[in-house]
């Protein structure tokens, strides 16, 4: 048995990829609802109504589903010129401090002074977190993935000290939590009674441009030309090394965004559980999406429907909600897996 490459990649075997990635997840994982003791069908009809049966269940899946847009999008910018960025968890953390860092430094200052500011800084956090690990792989070829890893460890052990230090709310008993943002800079609610808030709207608008400057901008086609293949693009006369590190400030700077939008949109200050994996979780949306910007909005409302709907199913029936990280991880697996054979064929002989 051996693996052929297809003369061409069918554009419906691209399609039908991710949904054929979902539905074997489905199947695989029904067999541990079952082991739990669970009606498998029961299972998975709370999981929908806990993700989309009601407003507020809509409004909770589109407000999980705002930073995993914006993490989503930065592991495709950086996945697009090959460089592995494992780090926007990492990156998340470091814009969200660095957002109530700034706004907080600059009460005295008009509210329409402090929010580019704020925005800003959190961005140029994410950035220079990512410029590091890229300047080691461009300069000295070392591994991307191992340095933007354990950075996301340094990031939240920094986060830590911040939070037990300088950072920490006076205010706060207990779990340590760094000062609050001030509410004139709080992103406004797009439904009463809910959650989901205008960083929606800001994650959505970002995926146009993205998708925008991937298809129809000269960064966009260096990008796609250096990770097709980097040694055919150096030979093109492409500055390699250039397009590798402004895809970092670009891949960085968005996953920060994402944690700037989070602090001002939902949390209203920074805590070391205020992100549930939505760094590591922007890897799985942009396979899911196959690295296309507007496709990584469809694959982060599945994936925060998964979280929000397992939440809600572990409540009524006898399922840990550590089945939505199976989910999860089993879908990026099987993604994988849909995206060889969609572009290789099996022989047997």
């Amino acid at each position: 048995m051996r693996l052929e490459a297809r003369a061409e990649v069918s554009r419906t075997l691209q399609v039908a990829a991710p949904f054929a990635a979902i539905a074997v997840t489905l199947v695989v994982c029904s067999l541990l609802v079952a082991w739990s003791g669970a009606p498998v069908g029961g299972a998975y009809r709370l999981l929908l109504e806990g993700a989309a049966g009601s407003t507020f269940a809509i409004s909770e899946t589109l407000t999980r589903a705002t930073p995993l847009i914006i993490t989503g999008l930065a592991v495709t910018v950086a996945f697009r010129a090959k460089l592995y960025n494992i780090g926007a968890e990492g990156q998340l953390y470091a814009g969200a401090l660095a957002a109530v860092g700034v706004a907080n430094a600059g009460l005295s200052l008009p509210t329409a002074v402090v929010f580019p500011l704020v925005v800003a800084a959190a961005m140029a956090a994410g950035a220079l977190l990512l410029i590091g690990p890229a300047l080691l792989k461009t300069r000295f070829h070392v591994d991307e993935v191992v340095t933007t890893l354990l950075l996301n460890f340094i990031a939240l052990l920094f986060v830590s000290m911040m939070l037990d230090g300088p950072m920490k709310d006076p205010m706060a008993m207990g779990w340590p939590q760094s000062v609050a943002i001030p509410e004139e800079l709080e992103l406004g609610k797009l439904a009463e009674r809910s959650r989901v808030h205008s960083g929606l709207l800001i994650a959505l608008a970002l995926a146009v441009v993205v998708w925008i400057v991937d298809r129809f901008t000269a960064f966009g086609f260096e990008m796609r030309a250096v990770g097709a293949n980097a040694r055919a693009a150096a030979f093109a006369g492409l500055p390699v090394q250039a397009v590798v590190l402004k895809t970092a400030l670009l891949s960085g700077a968005l996953a920060g965004l994402a944690g700037a939008i989070e602090v001002m949109g939902r949390a209203g200050y920074v805590t070391l559980d205020m992100s549930p994996g939505y760094g590591y979780s922007g890897i799985v949306i942009a396979m899911l999406a196959q690295l296309n910007p507007l496709g990584v909005v469809a694959a982060a409302i599945f994936v925060a429907g998964i979280l929000v709907g397992a939440d809600s199913m572990s409540r009524a029936i006898a399922v840990p909600t550590y089945i939505a990280d199976v989910i999860v991880a089993a879908s990026l697996i099987a993604m994988l897996v849909a995206s060889m054979l969609a572009r290789y064929r099996i022989r047997f002989k």
